[in-house]
C-alpha cells in the first residue's frame, strides 16, 4: 500500500496468548483475536490494515486513500466478506462508503 516504516515486531493473531513475546532474536506481537481466516488473503490484510490504521506511523489519510483505490479494483464480493467477517465498526463504514458504486470519495 506505499507505506515506507518498517517495524521490529511481527504481529502474530492467535486464539490464547496476548502479549510481547521474545523468541530467539525475534520480538513478537501476539494478539489475540476471535476471528481470522486460517490462511491471509489480500481482502483480509486491506480489512485488517483499515482496523490498525492508527498504529501506523504514515499519514493515515493516504494510506485510507491508497486502500480506497485498491477496494476499487479488488473483488468486491471477497472484500465484502472480509469486511463482514473481520471489520470492527469504522472499517465497516469505510468500506460502506468506500464500495458505493458510481460515487467519488475523499478519504
Amino acid at each position: 500500500m506505499g507505506t515506507t516504516q518498517l517495524y521490529d515486531k511481527t504481529v502474530v493473531y492467535n486464539h490464547k496468548r496476548h502479549g510481547v513475546f521474545q523468541l530467539g532474536n525475534r520480538e513478537f506481537a501476539f494478539r489475540l483475536k476471535p476471528r481470522f481466516p486460517k490462511s491471509l488473503t489480500k481482502e483480509f490484510l486491506l480489512v485488517d490494515l483499515v482496523n490498525n490504521v492508527d498504529q501506523l506511523a504514515e499519514a493515515k489519510d493516504e494510506v485510507l486513500k491508497r486502500v480506497e483505490q485498491r477496494a476499487m479494483s479488488s473483488d468486491r464480493r471477497r472484500l465484502r466478506r472480509a469486511v463482514r467477517e473481520y471489520g470492527n465498526e469504522r472499517t465497516k463504514k469505510f468500506f460502506n462508503r468506500a464500495l458505493r458504486p458510481g460515487e467519488l470519495h475523499a478519504a
